[in-house]
């Protein structure tokens, strides 16, 4: 019998060192700290090296310091799936065409993030209204840290602006609801054949010559959790993967949402796995302002956020979460 290590097992092992090694070498420079300071307070009874010794040792106290908040931070749990390729969904919500428009808007923004993150955007699925909006999308987003990054905008995003279908001016309120679920991978959740029905029907085709006359579009209904997927992209075999896997996904976010409300039933939910329905930012045009209202930060620059510039929100939210769970072990 052969003792082999197989390929799954070898880049197992290549993830947790990488992801180990940012620790060790956070460790490690808190221990050449301590060693550093014990050696320039031994300096202080040599005549000669003392004067030296009291200049170095207040840089040297000031970084470890900071070194001891970065082990903290370092040996903080973390979320298995942040650094997995993350599904996107935009939905719009109350405020009809407008709420689509602004659906529209923010997966344009989404993309400009990724674009400037270095990360793949491939929109999976998508309806459009007779205006431009969206009606539903769904997108993989792919690269380094996705999850981490993007978990933070799940929930209802509301816009308040004059409508280019507003004749007199008035500012109207509307909203869109953003879901960002962690992809699943083939061990996290295995489905029962016989508790999913796959049909296949004629995709819509974008309208005019475009039609698309096939059958290829697949819908998937998963029926003990009344889950249903659809992929009407040109390949009905391409669509029969799509849809397994964003229907795996979704029953994957459905897990860790139960284990998640498990573990915080007794405690404040954390930012970032909150509640879908919760209002969590206000984008305001009037005013060139966007308001996160998890951490209350008040941004004036709303032109270059819906370019993509989310970068200074998120770390806000990072550093709030990590500061929460920091709180929580008592650091």
């Amino acid at each position: 019998m052969s003792g082999g290590v197989d390929g799954g097992d070898i880049a197992a092992l290549a993830k947790e060192y990488s992801d180990l090694k940012p620790v060790v070498e956070t460790v490690q420079n808190y221990q050449s700290l301590v060693s550093q300071i014990a050696d320039a307070e031994a300096m202080l009874d040599d005549p000669e090296m003392k004067e030296l010794a009291e200049m170095e040792l207040p840089d040297l106290r000031a970084a470890l310091e900071q070194s001891q908040s970065d082990v903290q931070l370092a040996l903080l749990p973390k979320d298995a799936a942040d650094g997995r390729p993350a599904l996107l969904e935009i939905r719009p919500g109350t405020g009809g065409d407008e709420a689509g428009l602004f659906a529209g808007d923010l997966l344009r923004m989404y993309q400009r993030y990724a674009e400037k993150q270095g990360w793949s955007f491939e929109i999976l699925e998508q309806s459009l209204s007779e205006l431009g909006g969206v009606k539903e999308v769904t997108a993989r987003v792919a690269g380094e840290g996705v999850f981490a990054r993007l978990k933070y905008e799940s929930g209802v995003h509301r816009v308040q602006r004059v409508p280019e279908t507003e004749s007199g001016g008035r500012i109207h309120t509307s909203a869109a609801t953003v879901a960002v679920l962690p992809e699943a991978e083939d061990v996290d959740i295995e489905i029962n054949p016989s508790d999913i029905r796959i049909d296949t029907m004629r995709a819509s085709g974008s309208g005019g010559q475009h039609v698309n006359t096939t059958d290829s579009a697949v819908r998937i209904l998963h029926e003990p959790t009344g889950i249903i997927v659809v992929s009407s992209e040109k390949s009905q075999h391409r669509n029969r993967e799509i849809a397994m896997q964003v229907l795996k996904t979704r029953l994957f976010d459905l897990e860790r949402q139960r284990v998640d409300s498990e573990r915080s039933a007794d405690r404040k939910s954390q930012v970032g796995s909150g509640d879908r329905s919760e209002r969590i930012r206000t984008y305001n045009f009037p005013q060139g302002r966007m308001t996160d209202h998890r951490i209350n930060l008040t941004l004036y620059s709303l032109a270059q956020v819906m370019q993509g510039d989310l970068d200074e929100i998120i770390d806000a939210l990072q550093a709030d979460a990590q500061a929460t769970l920091l709180a929580e072990m008592g650091a």
